[in-house]
């Protein structure tokens, strides 16, 4: 989704093909992608859709990451209306091991206030869960704090949840757009940043470390994305304000960009927060960068390939920034073979069972 949105002409097999020409590894597919492709979302044609789609990233050595977003789901007061949303999760269970993945993600819910019961949040998270542990294979869920979430809106909140709901196939996705949008970015205020941002951004990241290192097997997937200051602050008469979003939302729909961008107005301290998960932390696993902007709406051909060099300009800065090993663990095999022969001075090829021993 993010090289460029269906609707502005942006088809899937394009966008695939032009992650794939700049070294992407993998993707998150979005539901709006998937029926796009499908051409329409009933299920028979959604499930020959996945069938396409995951021999189309098989072909590009590309991995189907998740599928995502399954929005609005948690706490909906409308007991009718989650049920229907709990058949509906039956069926991207199924959409999912077709398209090769094991992840769902679940966003925080920001429909309003008298639509949710903060009482119900746990107990329908723990119900798509147990759900998961019955697939075979099992599907997982990542759970993420949007910071224009209803009454989820910071990592805390999101931790505390996934601790309560108990499940070994419940876990996390730490979203550095979303943390900071929230208790370092302020998109209405002229400064662009909310009051001792930078004393709570470092407070943060500390309990960050404390609390989710021990536990680091609940980090599922992360994403890493900045996002633009703005000239004026995001108030009625600024060209991105929506009276129908929270100023977060409607900045992020607009506004995101790659880690790196200093040059487009890039100004959240991602560095610091992609550290800590990264190195503190020590999370080794999928790092996204799920952008929403602008650009993704233009209509021109070309707007995908530009996002896609962007991406991976991006992830080479993040790479060199904060000193990542990032060797697949295929790589590190095939590295350790050729040692083991330029040192044995042998030409044998070497188990993977030395290997392990090694």
């Amino acid at each position: 989704m993010s090289l460029g949105r269906c609707y502005a002409g942006h088809d899937l097999t394009h966008k695939l093909s032009m992650a794939a020409k700049h070294g992407l590894e993998g993707i998150e597919l979005f539901y709006e992608d998937l029926v796009d492709h499908a051409g329409s979302s009933s299920p028979s044609d959604l499930i020959t859709a996945a069938a396409s789609i995951h021999e189309l990233c098989l072909s590009l050595e590309l991995e189907i990451i998740c599928l995502q977003p399954f929005m609005h789901y948690d706490g909906i007061k409308d007991r009718k209306r989650h049920a229907e949303r709990i058949e509906e999760m039956k069926l991207w269970m199924e959409l999912a091991h077709i398209l090769g993945t094991d992840i769902i993600q679940v966003p925080s819910s920001f429909l309003s206030r008298d639509e949710i019961d903060p009482e119900l949040v746990v107990p329908d998270l723990r119900e798509i869960a147990d759900l998961g542990l019955q697939q075979t294979p099992i599907i997982r869920f990542a759970y993420e704090s949007l910071c224009w979430g209803t009454y989820v809106d910071k990592w805390e909140l999101c931790w505390d949840i996934v601790q309560e709901v108990d499940r070994p196939n419940f876990g996390v996705c730490l979203d550095s757009y979303n943390i900071l949008g929230r208790i370092y970015a302020d998109p209405t205020a002229e400064s662009g940043r909310t009051e001792n941002a930078e004393q709570e951004v470092k407070e943060s990241t500390q309990r960050l470390v404390e609390r989710i290192r021990p536990h680091k097997e609940k980090i599922f997937f992360i994403q890493i994305v900045d996002a633009e200051r703005l000239e004026q602050p995001l108030l009625p008469g600024h060209p991105f304000y929506n009276p129908e979003q929270p100023a977060r939302m409607s900045w992020s729909r607009n506004c995101r960009l790659f880690y790196g961008e200093s040059d487009q107005g890039a100004y959240l301290p991602v560095k610091d927060v992609a550290n800590a998960i990264l190195n503190d932390i020590g999370f080794n696993g999928w790092v996204s960068m799920e952008l929403f902007n602008r650009v993704m709406e233009r209509r021109d051909h070309a707007v995908v390939e530009e996002l896609a060099a962007r991406a991976a300009i991006s992830w080479e800065k993040l790479s060199h920034d904060l000193q990542l090993d990032t060797q697949t663990q295929s790589e590190r095999s095939e590295s350790a073979k050729v040692e083991l022969k330029r040192d044995s001075g042998v030409s044998t090829p070497v188990s993977e069972f030395e290997l392990a021993r090694l």
